[in-house]
């Protein structure tokens, strides 16, 4: 006979619980050194028990070799790999103290005494101006051999919005043609704010004047004729633009209105250059050696004999409470911040490992890799993986350059074998055209057929596809450029 009615069972489960503090340690992993050092600034000042640590020196270096891993670390938290902050928090978990019983009894804003997460904080700041541009680079460019370009483009911007680097000199640093990174360039210089990415003014204010549909010849004339301007040479200038003084002066109120430094945030302050988390260089023997940048990595201790002084000083039963959550939050920002250096340093030594062709080659040697190859070999998840490589950058002998923009898309290798990365491959096309003759132009088919030839698998339709995305004609209208060039 089967009970309908209530029952009462126990029953024992395990489960994640997203406690604050862990909260706080995962988007401590995310942000990046100029806001994980603003919040360690703020934590200073508001947590007795904290205090700065000074000439200490960062985690040991990693070494990095074509065909091995060897990470070295001077904390033990890296052979944590399965520790709470490697797990995947992908979902959402409510907040409690299962992980770690020590906070239990502890407030939800035990780390911010004005009841603010990390999260709040950043959203009280305006984006930087580089957040800003890397999300529009990666709405702006499908081709990651692109948007890397894209993203060395953007590190190396000064304050006002320019570049000091030639087109040749960022081609040669990253192995790649010299046209590709103008047509990068010239397509982020539309990017908002307009006239970014330029050499001088004069190309500034063209930039932002085409936008406008204003850059005529008489416009254009007087961009050519800046210093004229800066000695108020009126006559000169009617002269060389071929315009009256009354249009002369529109030009000019016209240009007043423009923002010759685009680079400047909108409050007058400069945006900073970008200091990169890691540091790479080439050792002697072939390898390459990765460690932190002492800069960027803020340094506290807990203050244990402020802390031992207040707690025997201390009497009543609220007094002790307090004393006893701002020790609890003073070391576990040491520990998350220990973590966070440790990590970054791993998923950085893995991403050289992976793609040590690229280092030594250039852009057209870059190895398909996706999160889930990195977060695998190091025994984390793809969501540590992620959050490690945004807003983190690596100094490298081709440039500085943000971590994501390593991640490429594979193409498979013929009868099983290596695959290649996407951007290899219209590396490779392109310069399959650019060897082509007026006797011999390769169709698609033919590409295919020498591609397959090298060990790649790839379909007539992504050859297509590639070419379309590479601003390449098609054979037919190839043949017929390079016939009317000979005759």
């Amino acid at each position: 006979m089967v009970s309908l009615g209530p029952r009462l069972d126990f029953r024992q489960t395990q489960q994640l619980v997203m406690t604050p503090q862990l909260r706080q340690a995962i988007k401590l992993l995310q942000s990046s050194n100029m806001e994980v050092s603003a919040f360690v600034e703020e934590e200073l000042e508001r947590n007795p028990m904290l205090e700065r640590e000074e000439g200490s020196a960062p985690a040991a270096p990693v070494t990095v070799e074509p065909d091995s891993f060897e990470a070295a670390s001077s904390t033990t938290m890296g052979e944590e790999a399965s520790s709470p902050i490697e797990a995947d928090w992908s979902s959402s978990y409510e907040s409690g103290d299962a992980l770690y019983p020590a906070s239990r009894g502890a407030r939800a804003d035990s780390w911010d005494e004005d009841g603010r997460s990390l999260e709040e904080m950043a959203g009280e700041r305006p984006r930087s101006l580089r957040e800003l541009l890397a999300e529009q680079a990666r709405l702006a460019f499908g081709d990651a051999r692109e948007r890397l370009i894209a993203g060395q483009l953007i590190a190396l911007l000064d304050g006002a919005g320019r570049l000091s680097v030639t087109d040749q000199a960022i081609a040669d640093a990253l192995g790649c043609e010299v046209g590709v990174v103008s047509g990068v360039r010239a397509r982020m210089q539309r990017f908002d704010p307009t006239g970014l990415f330029c050499a001088d003014l004069r190309e500034c204010l063209a930039v932002q004047l085409a936008e406008l549909n204003r850059l005529d010849p008489a416009m254009q004339a007087l961009l050519d004729n800046l210093e004229m301007l800066a000695r108020r040479d009126m006559v000169g200038l009617r002269r060389v633009c071929g315009v009256d003084a009354e249009d002369l002066s529109g030009m000019i109120a016209e240009i007043r209105r423009l923002n010759p430094k685009p680079g400047a945030l909108t409050d007058g302050e400069v945006a900073p250059l970008v200091v990169p988390d890691v540091l790479m260089r080439r050792l002697p023997d072939g390898t390459w050696l990765l460690e932190l940048n002492p800069e960027t990595l803020p340094r506290v201790l807990v203050n244990r004999g402020f802390h031992a002084t207040a707690h025997t000083g201390t009497r009543s039963k609220e007094d002790r409470a307090f004393i006893a959550e701002k020790l609890q939050a003073a070391n576990w920002l040491v520990r998350s911040l220990e973590q966070r250096a440790n990590t970054i340093l791993r998923v950085a030594a893995e991403i050289v490992r992976r793609q040590e062709g690229f280092f030594r080659h250039g852009v057209g040697h870059l190895r398909p890799l996706i999160l889930r190859d990195v977060a695998d070999e190091l025994g984390m998840h793809e969501s540590t993986v992620s959050r490690v490589t945004a807003n983190k950058y690596i100094a490298t002998p081709r440039g500085t350059l943000e971590l994501k923009y390593f991640f490429t898309t594979a193409i498979a290798g013929t009868h099983g074998g290596e695959s290649f990365s996407a951007e290899a491959i219209r590396h490779r096309i392109r310069d399959m055209v650019n060897a082509e003759t007026a006797e011999e132009v390769l169709s698609d088919d033919a590409i295919v057929e020498r591609l397959r030839a090298e060990g790649v698998d790839i379909a007539r339709r992504t050859v297509a596809k590639y070419r379309d995305a590479l601003k390449i004609p098609s054979s037919v209208q190839r043949k017929r450029e390079k016939s009317a060039l000979v005759l």
